[in-house]
């Protein structure tokens, strides 16, 4: 009678065990998908880069932008802020920059818009951002 018991509850905690395991990487799934805000953010962003731009995104998960008043290389890698590195001639990091909306947006909208600042407007985007090394 107690093994059969025994063996009842083993069967009841294997289920168990099972359908924990199957909620969790439900859950892990649902956790790591990237959100639809997400999602628009990267696809709108990959619809302006250039094809070297994508390529480089695609391979290190930052590109690199020319300034347009002085010609100055810069990496802006993935992320929301603290993510733009200026480059000296060698493409070795030289300054740090950190500039982000006032606003919060996913990732991919912060970095078109540190593109686009960059691109078009160098002076007035460094003006309004905070050096984090030189």
């Amino acid at each position: 009678m107690f093994v059969t018991l025994l063996n009842d509850a083993n069967g009841q905690l294997r289920r168990l065990l099972a359908a924990s395991l199957q909620l969790a990487r439900a859950f892990r799934e649902w956790y790591l998908r990237p959100s639809t805000r997400e999602q628009r953010g990267l696809k709108l962003l990959r619809e302006w880069l250039s094809q070297k731009q994508l390529a480089q995104y695609d391979a290190h998960r930052y590109f690199e932008v020319i300034g347009c008043h002085t010609g100055k290389r810069y990496r802006i890698y993935h992320g929301n802020g603290a993510n733009v590195i200026e480059l000296d001639d060698a493409a070795l990091p030289r300054t740090g920059w950190c500039f982000v909306p006032g606003d919060h947006l996913v990732a991919g909208d912060v970095m078109l818009a540190q593109k686009i600042a960059l691109e078009t407007d160098e002076r007035g985007a460094l003006a309004s951002a905070n050096k984090l090394y030189a």
